[in-house]
């Protein structure tokens, strides 16, 4: 059996974070390396999949809570605009294979990579 995440591990509160929402299958925290001005990490409880891919083939109703948490949160701690960008992959930047999505918001430009 494999070692929990990361994520689990905070979730779990053996690691500290301020857990900003959450919802049944769901849970948002601040990023600790913020690439925008608003850097939220919104977490899927499970870790039974490891990217985005995963979790849209397996469960699409999670996929679109983790949408819809992430809409909420942009227009709670910023003026509702955000990109939400899930890294799937080392190559894409990928280094904690628990399926997550990076809501980044304030004053971002089209040409701005972040995440």
């Amino acid at each position: 059996m494999s070692e929990p995440s990361i994520f689990t591990r905070i979730r779990n509160g053996e690691i500290p974070s301020e857990i900003i929402a959450e919802t049944e299958n769901a849970f948002a925290i601040r990023d600790i390396a913020p690439q925008a001005p608003l850097h939220l990490l919104v977490i899927t409880k499970t870790e039974e999949y490891r990217n985005v891919v995963e979790l849209a083939a397996g469960n699409p109703e999670l996929m679109a809570e983790l949408v819809g948490l992430a809409n909420t949160l942009a227009a709670e701690h910023s003026d509702g605009d955000f990109r939400l960008v899930f890294n799937t992959g080392p190559n894409a930047g990928q280094t904690i294979f628990h399926v997550h999505a990076h809501v980044l918001a304030g004053g971002l430009e089209e040409k701005s990579v972040g995440a």
